[in-house]
């Protein structure tokens, strides 16, 4: 059979077999011959030629091809570099808090509603009258504020085998640099309105951006309130900036239903503006009943929020 298609010049794959399977007979060939005679050969059908030599869509099996990863942020994927002396710093410290402060966490949800409300009705004129974008951080500050008058061991330090409760409230703003991370402090914040602490916040800012922070800036910290929920985070479980003992995590707002209470002990359901605060505390130092009175202070200070802005 192959025999008389090798000697015919007849392709095979041009005969319809006719015999079980499919199989092509010598009746096939010979006929095939008959018809289209030696060296003849079959035209495909128009849209089977199509879909043989150039089908419209690769087969579901044919892997996708890959984009080679391109460098971001001056860092090509699959280099080794060398850390740079922010980033030994940044790693230096950390581990030497991990390996002092015995770390506990704590979260608690908290209601925003009533503030956003208050910032969304007062940005305008916030900015018009101090020439500074209102944002949420100084709300954090005051109630941070609040919290310590009540529960001042959470703005000590240890020294030694001795408790250093500190006369003022210095409060570290960590600021997320494409670089590294830096935390300048906002001294005597117990000392500044509203205003002043949204103003020295921006400022302190602006120049760690621009790196124009003086050293002393960065130094005598007390209190750090860091803010993952910038990037979307519901809540940081941060490390304490040594040698305080204590750091505030804040989480991203967003709306959510929640169950409320009317003051006849009616319950409803509602849309709040909604959030988590954690606390990172050296237990060493601060009990947990402690940190949690503290941060109750914290959440009643800001879901009661009754301080005029300017």
């Amino acid at each position: 059979m192959r025999r008389i298609a090798k000697e015919n010049k007849v392709d095979l794959a041009q005969v319809s077999g006719t015999g079980l399977g499919g199989r092509i007979t010598k009746d096939d060939i010979e006929s095939f011959i008959a018809k289209h005679g030696a060296g003849g050969a079959q035209p495909a059908a128009p849209a089977k030629a199509a879909a043989v030599s150039a089908p419209s869509a690769p087969a579901p099996s044919t892997p996708a091809m890959v984009t080679p990863l391109q460098p971001v942020g001056g860092v090509t994927p699959g280099e080794v570099v060398p850390m740079s002396v922010m980033r030994k710093k940044i790693a230096d410290r950390m581990v030497l808090s991990k390996r002092t402060s015995a770390h506990v966490h704590g979260v608690f949800e908290v209601d925003m509603t009533r503030i956003v409300k208050l910032r969304e009705k007062m940005k305008a004129q916030f900015e018009l009258s101090t020439g500074n974008k209102l944002t949420f951080t100084p709300f954090f500050a005051r109630a941070v504020v609040h919290g310590i008058r009540n529960w001042p061991i959470i703005n000590s330090s240890v020294e030694g085998e001795n408790i250093h409760y500190h006369a003022s409230i210095n409060l570290g703003i960590a600021v997320a640099l494409d670089w590294g991370l830096i935390v300048p402090v906002v001294k005597n914040a117990e000392e500044r309105s509203f205003v002043g602490l949204q103003r020295a916040i921006t400022d302190l800012g602006e120049r760690a951006r621009s790196k124009k922070l003086k050293p002393e800036e960065v130094q005598g910290g007390t209190f750090t309130i860091t803010n993952p929920g910038i990037f979307g985070a519901k809540f940081g479980m941060p490390i304490i900036n040594q040698p305080q003992v204590a750091i505030l995590g804040v989480g991203g707002i967003l709306k959510k239903p929640v169950v409320v209470t009317d003051q006849d002990g009616n319950d409803s359901i509602a849309i709040r503006s909604m959030m988590h605060l954690s606390i990172g505390y050296d237990h060493r130092i601060v009990d947990g009943a402690v940190a949690d009175q503290f941060m109750a202070e914290v959440k009643q200070f800001l879901e009661n929020w009754n301080e005029e802005l300017l």
